[in-house]
């Protein structure tokens, strides 16, 4: 795909895709969706890392209100169920871990598409804002699922009834976010952890994510199952055979993703 709305590099492992309507401060169109989903495919195939974040000073602040002239025209059901839910999906069940590098403001869905990923790394100037009230709506993209998951219930509810700004250090507080970092380092440090992972345990992280994912919908037996099924195959790759042989040996492991 030739993209007009992302731009999308990778190097060694590591895939960064930037959302890169920067006059809009990054707002989601229909073509933008479309860009992130194929890109997010496309890394998932071939990198072993995917980060998203956002050119200029925002990460992204939802949806496009100007993607249409006529608000009455809008289809918001339609545009959730065609548009944004195989971008969450793409991001939320991408088989390599995903960081949102969040260098600016994430409002509305932009917050919430950067909650799809796996790691959520805030630069300090950042913020998070549920918008959606200030025009009449609820919580979407993904933001009523993710929100009390990863906030808690009364944080979530708050922060979706008011639509106050949320920073970065807040959010980090809260466990709704990874981290916060200063904005100084900021660029250095997510691609830092990005690069930890690019040459890390690549199956043992799918497994991490599969665990995780849907430990809320099982019981204790249902999960202690899972581990161990999951586990053993963690323990039939090279990188589990490499990780015990260079911890025998006292150096670092050199794991190939395999």
């Amino acid at each position: 795909m030739d993209y007009q709305t992302i731009t999308y590099a990778e190097t060694d492992g590591l895939a960064v895709m930037t959302l890169n309507r920067p006059e809009v401060m990054n707002a989601l169109n229909t073509q933008m969706r479309a860009e992130v989903t194929h890109a997010v495919k496309a890394a998932e195939a071939s990198a072993r890392v995917l980060v998203l974040t956002g050119e200029g000073r925002a990460f992204c602040s939802g949806q496009d209100l100007g993607d249409r002239a006529n608000v009455a025209e809008i289809d918001l059901e339609r545009t959730l169920r065609d548009e944004y839910e195989p971008m969450l999906r793409a991001i939320y069940g991408c088989q390599i871990p995903t960081i949102a590098a969040v260098n600016g403001v994430a409002a509305g869905a932009g917050a919430n598409l950067a909650l799809a990923a796996d790691v959520v790394i805030a630069a300090e100037g950042a913020s998070f804002i549920q918008a959606f009230t200030r025009i009449g709506l609820m919580p979407d993209a993904g933001g009523s699922y993710w929100l009390p998951r990863q906030m808690g219930f009364a944080k979530a509810m708050g922060a979706a009834l008011f639509a106050e700004k949320i920073t970065a250090r807040q959010a980090a507080d809260w466990g709704m976010i990874w981290e916060c970092v200063s904005d100084d380092v900021f660029p250095a440090h997510w691609r830092a952890r990005a690069e930890t992972l690019a040459v890390g345990p690549t199956v043992a992280y799918r497994a991490i994510k599969t665990a995780l994912r849907g430990t809320f919908s099982r019981d204790l037996d249902e999960q202690l199952a899972l581990e161990a099924k999951l586990q053993g195959d963690c323990g039939r790759t090279r990188d589990f055979k490499e990780g015990v042989l260079a911890f025998l040996e006292k150096r670092k492991p050199v794991f190939e993703g395999r």
